[in-house]
């Protein structure tokens, strides 16, 4: 997927003003996302990615990170400046928008690699 496209979905998804806005969400999303999952998976997803989004997942990272689902929103909403809520609304306009632009498997393996109230996120059905 190219980079205007990519923006112009987590734009209309997530209702922002402009692609730079879209962007700036998209970048801080990924970012968190990183620290999450492994070096290597991370490495992948930013081969299906445009630049320069696909820098967000490439920055020097230790070992993944193990946190749930309110830490990663409140990551997010630390990132963007944004309430958790807020934070909520925006991973979900850009994960939904990865899940299209990442072949599925790569999907898949990430969502097996973070917990099952992580899905909804990603456009999956919501956590019970």
């Amino acid at each position: 997927m190219r980079l205007d496209e990519f923006l112009a979905r987590v734009r209309d998804r997530g209702e922002y003003h402009g692609d730079d806005e879209a962007e700036q969400v998209t970048t801080a999303v990924l970012w968190v996302i990183a620290s999450r999952i492994g070096p290597e998976e991370a490495a992948d997803l930013a081969s299906d990615l445009p630049a320069p989004l696909d820098d967000a997942l490439r920055l020097e990272r230790g070992r993944p990170e193990s946190f749930d689902r309110a830490e990663f929103l409140r990551r997010v909403a630390g990132q963007t400046g944004a309430r958790p809520r807020t934070a909520e609304w925006d991973a979900g306009a850009v994960l939904s928008t990865l899940t299209e632009a990442v072949p599925g498997e790569r999907v898949d393996r990430l969502l097996t690699r973070l917990p099952a109230e992580y899905a909804d996120l990603f456009g999956g059905p919501a956590p019970y």
